[in-house]
């Protein structure tokens, strides 16, 4: 079995920066795209940024400048470096992995959401 477990959420004032980690554990052969979304109330889950195991990377238009994605291939963890919040940034957000497992099963596993909310 795969997990994703993500922490690094909060409240923060608008203008204010925040950390948010996800670490992979389990039966984990290796691990292609990792990434990071997002949902708000009443909105469907979109795309924040992705980072393949080479380190390239891709961002949501509405993060570029703003966000970092990052990953640390030996820990098996991505993580997502938020400066400059905005109010329009509040969500629950989520990390996701494309994991190949030791029977050489790739699948794609989502961690559990990690609530992020920015105050104006």
């Amino acid at each position: 079995q795969v997990q994703l477990v993500e922490s690094g959420g909060g409240l923060v004032q608008a203008g204010g920066s925040l950390r948010l980690s996800c670490a992979a554990s389990g039966s984990i052969r290796s691990i292609n795209m990792m990434g990071w979304y997002r949902q708000a109330p009443g909105k469907q889950r979109e795309l924040v940024a992705t980072i393949t195991s080479g380190g390239r990377t891709n961002y949501a238009d509405s993060v570029k400048g703003r966000f970092t994605i990052s990953r640390e291939n030996a820990r098996n963890t991505v993580y997502l470096q938020m400066n400059n919040l905005k109010p329009e940034d509040t969500a629950v957000y989520y990390c996701n992995a494309d994991i190949t497992n030791w029977n050489y099963i790739q699948s794609l596993y989502w961690g559990q959401g990690t609530q992020v909310t920015v105050s104006s």
